[in-house]
C-alpha cells in the first residue's frame, strides 16, 4: 500500500468508524445487543482504567521496550478504553523508530505496528483524538497522524472481531463483567466462539482465549485482570488451553496495590502468557509501585536476572488443575500432605452448608415469635451467633416445611403453619423456586433435614480472616451463611483443632481465591481439599491433646498438636508459621 493510499484509507476508516453515524434500523438481535453494550455506562461494561506506572510495568514485562525494533513488530490492545496502554505504546514505538535510523516514512513504517479495539462509542472518539495528538507530538503532521490512527484503531467488540494478522504482543486490561450482565444473545455467541466461556466465567476469560489465539510464535500476552480463573471451576477450560498450547511465563500478585484509577473489589494480578515453552514461571507478590523499582523487577522477571522479590516455580500449569503460585516451601508441604493422607471426606467427614430459604424475612424470625406448630420450626444458628468463637444463640428460628421423610408437610395437618404461610403467600410465591415448582410453593430452596439439628457439628462462615470454626453440640440448625462439618468417625473436638490450625488454613489458602484484606473463602469445595489422617491411625495421646487444645481455644496449642499429628518437620513448621 502506498503512502497516499494509507492517508486515504486512514481518513476513510476514521470517518466510517465514527459510531454516531450508525443506522439502527434493521439490526439483528446480536448487533442490537452489541450496540446497547457500546453505549452502556462504564460499570456495566466493566471498564476499569490502569495507572501509568502499571502500564509501563506490563509493557516492560512482555518485552515491549524501545531497545527492540518495535516498528517491525506488532502490538494489539483489545479494549483500549481511555488509552492508558496506547499512549504509552506510542511513546515507546516512536522512540524505537527514531533510534533505528529507518529512512522509510513513519506512516509507511508504522502502519502495521499497532492495532487497538474499543467497544464504547464515546470512549473510542475521545481516545482516537488523544492518540492523534500523541502522534502529532512525535513530529507527524495532523493528516499523517489521523491516517495512522485511522489504520490502527477499530470501533467494535474485540470478541466478535476477525483478524488476518498475528501479533508479537497482546497487552491490556480486559473488561471485568459478570455473565448475568451480558445480553443472553451475546453470551450465547461468545459461548459458540470460545471454548473457555464455561459455567459462570467472567468476560475477561474469552478475552484471554482470543488474545492468545492471535499471538505469533514466540509472542507474549500481558494482561492485568482478576485472578479467580486460576483456581475457580469456571477457569478450568482456560487453564487446560494454556497447559496444552502456551506457557505461564510470569505472574505478579497485585493485591492491595493501587493498580487502577478507581477502587476495585476483584483480586487483581498480572499474567504474562507466551506462545512458547519455558521451564518455570517467575513470580512476584505485591510490588511497590515506584517506577524505578517496577522497571528493575520487570527486567529481572523478563530476562531471568536474580532479584530478591522474584521466585521461580516449576510445574505450575498442569492440565486444568488449579494454579498454585504461593511460596514454594508452603507448596511443598501441601504436596507432601496430599501424597501421605486422604482428603477430608475420604477420612470419614462430611462438608455441607445450611439452609437457603429464598425469603429469609418470612422463613426466619425470633423462634418464640414464629406462630406455627412446634414441629414446623427449628432453632437456627446464624453467622452472628458464632463470631465470638463460641455459639451464642440470639434466639432465631427457621420454618421447616419438610417432614422427616422428605415430603412437604400437608398444610391441612398444621393450621397455624398454613395460616402463617397464607399471610405471607405473596412474598413466598415471588421466589424463583416457587414459580418453578408451584405445587410446592412453600418449600425452602434447600431441603431441611431435622436430624442435622441434633447432630454435633462444626460451624464456620464462608469468608473469614482468622480461623473461626465453632463446635455446636447439637441444638441448632445452620443457616446458609454457615458451612457445616460433621463426622461419624472423627471426634469433633479433635477435628476442630485441625480446622483451627495453620495446616487447614494452608490448604484453603492454596486453592481458594483470596479476597481483599487477606480474607479467604472457606467454601466447601476448598475445605474438601484438606488432607486428614484416618481416625483409627491417630494415637490416643494425640486424640486427647487435639481435643484439649480446641476446647481451650489455644491456637498455638492447636498448631503444636496438629504438627505432631502430621509429623511436620522443623522446616515444614517454619514454612507454615508454626515454629513459634
Amino acid at each position: 500500500m502506498s503512502f497516499n493510499q494509507i492517508l486515504q484509507r486512514g481518513a476513510v476508516d476514521a470517518k466510517a468508524r465514527t459510531p454516531l453515524q450508525l443506522n439502527l434500523a434493521g439490526l439483528s438481535q446480536l448487533d442490537a445487543a452489541v450496540h446497547a453494550l457500546a453505549n452502556a455506562e462504564a460499570e456495566e461494561r466493566g471498564a476499569i482504567f490502569t495507572r501509568r506506572e502499571v502500564v509501563d510495568f506490563i509493557l516492560d514485562l512482555v518485552g515491549y521496550t524501545p531497545d527492540q525494533p518495535l516498528h517491525r513488530q506488532s502490538l494489539l490492545e483489545p479494549s483500549f478504553g481511555e488509552g492508558d496502554f496506547l499512549l504509552a505504546v506510542v511513546e515507546r514505538l516512536f522512540e524505537s523508530y527514531r533510534a533505528s535510523g529507518t529512512k522509510t516514512n513513519a506512516v509507511l513504517a508504522l502502519r502495521d505496528a499497532v492495532r487497538g479495539v474499543e467497544l464504547h462509542h464515546a470512549t473510542f472518539d475521545r481516545t482516537l483524538t488523544r492518540v492523534v495528538e500523541a502522534i502529532i507530538n512525535e513530529g507527524l503532521t495532523e493528516q499523517e497522524a489521523r491516517a495512522l490512527a485511522g489504520v490502527w484503531l477499530r470501533s467494535g467488540d474485540f470478541l466478535l472481531t476477525e483478524w488476518a494478522e498475528r501479533f508479537t504482543y497482546v497487552v491490556g486490561n480486559p473488561p471485568y463483567v459478570r455473565q448475568e450482565l451480558i445480553p443472553s444473545v451475546l453470551i450465547a455467541e461468545y459461548r459458540r466462539r470460545f471454548s473457555t466461556v464455561f459455567d459462570r466465567a467472567d468476560l475477561y476469560v474469552p478475552f484471554l482465549e482470543h488474545g492468545l489465539s492471535l499471538l505469533r510464535k514466540g509472542g507474549r500476552l500481558g494482561f492485568i485482570c482478576a485472578d479467580r480463573w486460576m483456581k475457580n471451576r469456571y477457569g478450568a477450560p482456560l487453564r487446560r488451553l494454556v497447559a496444552d498450547h502456551y506457557q505461564l511465563l510470569a505472574y505478579v500478585d497485585m493485591v492491595d496495590t493501587l493498580a487502577f484509577h478507581s477502587d476495585v473489589v476483584a483480586y487483581p494480578a498480572i499474567f504474562v502468557l507466551g506462545n512458547e515453552r519455558a521451564a518455570a514461571t517467575r513470580v512476584a507478590h505485591r510490588p511497590s509501585l515506584d517506577p524505578k523499582s517496577l522497571h528493575s523487577l520487570a527486567a529481572a522477571m523478563r530476562d531471568g536476572v536474580a532479584h530478591d522479590a522474584v521466585t521461580e516455580i516449576s510445574g505450575v500449569v498442569q492440565g486444568d488443575e488449579p494454579w498454585i503460585l504461593d511460596a514454594p516451601d508452603q507448596l511443598s508441604v501441601v504436596r507432601r500432605l496430599e501424597a501421605d493422607f486422604p482428603m477430608l471426606e475420604d477420612a470419614g467427614c462430611r462438608v455441607g452448608i445450611g439452609v437457603a430459604t429464598g425469603a429469609d424475612k418470612v422463613f426466619i424470625g425470633k423462634f418464640d415469635e414464629l406462630d406455627v406448630e412446634d414441629s414446623r420450626k427449628l432453632p437456627l444458628a446464624m453467622s452472628r451467633d458464632i463470631t465470638s468463637g463460641e455459639v451464642k444463640w440470639r434466639g432465631y428460628g427457621v420454618l421447616n416445611p419438610f417432614e422427616d421423610d422428605g415430603r412437604l408437610a400437608a398444610l391441612a395437618d398444621y393450621p397455624k403453619f398454613a395460616r402463617y404461610l397464607d399471610e405471607h403467600g405473596a412474598t413466598i410465591r415471588q421466589r424463583h423456586v416457587s414459580q418453578k415448582n408451584p405445587g410446592s410453593w412453600y418449600r425452602t430452596i434447600d431441603r431441611i433435614y431435622r436430624s442435622l439439628t441434633y447432630k454435633p457439628k462444626l460451624l464456620f462462615p464462608d469468608i473469614k480472616g482468622e480461623a473461626n470454626v465453632v463446635y455446636e453440640d447439637g441444638q441448632l440448625y445452620p443457616h446458609h451463611n454457615l458451612y457445616v462439618l460433621t463426622s461419624d468417625e472423627w471426634d469433633l473436638r479433635a477435628l476442630q483443632a485441625v480446622m483451627l490450625s495453620n495446616v487447614a488454613r494452608l490448604f484453603v489458602a492454596t486453592y481458594t481465591t483470596k479476597m481483599r484484606g487477606g480474607y479467604l473463602r472457606f467454601q466447601a469445595q476448598y475445605v474438601r481439599r484438606i488432607r486428614l489422617p484416618r481416625w483409627d491411625t491417630v494415637r490416643e495421646e494425640q486424640r486427647q491433646e487435639l481435643a484439649a487444645a480446641a476446647i481451650a481455644g489455644d491456637h498455638a496449642r492447636c498448631n503444636e498438636a496438629v504438627a505432631s499429628l502430621y509429623k511436620l518437620s522443623a522446616g515444614e513448621r517454619i514454612a507454615l508459621g508454626m515454629e513459634g
